[in-house]
């Protein structure tokens, strides 16, 4: 069972995004290079629009070109290369290779542990992404776990009204559910 975990804009303001994306990206390599900070940032906008529109292997090539330059520039513990690999992890999971995704989630939740700390937001986001691969793994038991301990974590950290917070409860409620599931017809 594979869920998409994309983002929620209609396809023709994703095409308006992409169009935005694309020119503004021209203007950076022009005057900044390819290499720039600003450039790779408007590169990994770029992946994050693909996704949304469903073209997985383009936003997985952008996504591996970023994140290349990035381990070349800045290393592997960067919290950018961090970023570009959380990213890479999730169109690996959007692409149904999920243990492709699992190794790279649990790699990028090590690396934010020693750079950022266990309480540090994007770790608790690692945590939630690797919940939610092991969830369409149907390692059902295990994703429930991980989706407690973030959820008691971000609840401390952010508060019960934060918008991860409410996101930990509801990728929760759809393990709990998916759970109740596998109860009934095993």
């Amino acid at each position: 069972m594979i869920r998409s975990y994309t983002v929620v804009l209609t396809v023709p303001r994703l095409e308006e995004a992409e169009a935005e994306n694309r020119a503004v990206l021209e203007i950076r390599r022009r005057l900044l290079g390819d290499q720039h900070p600003d450039t790779l940032i408007s590169r990994n906008n770029l992946t994050l629009v693909l996704r949304g529109l469903g073209r997985l292997g383009e936003a997985e090539a952008e996504n591996r070109a970023v994140l290349d330059i990035r381990r070349r520039l800045l290393g592997d513990q960067h919290p950018d290369t961090l970023i570009s690999r959380n990213n890479l992890a999730r169109v690996l999971a959007d692409l149904g290779r999920l243990d492709e995704a699992e190794a790279e989630h649990r790699a990028v939740l090590e690396a934010r542990r020693r750079v950022l700390g266990d309480q540090h937001p994007d770790t608790l986001h690692s945590r939630n992404n690797l919940a939610r691969v092991l969830a369409d793994l149907g390692r059902l038991d295990e994703a429930e776990a991980e989706h407690r301990a973030v959820l008691e974590a971000r609840r401390r950290i952010l508060g019960d009204q934060h918008p991860d917070t409410l996101i930990s409860r509801n990728s929760l409620a759809r393990v709990l559910t998916d759970l109740r599931r596998s109860q009934a017809s095993g």
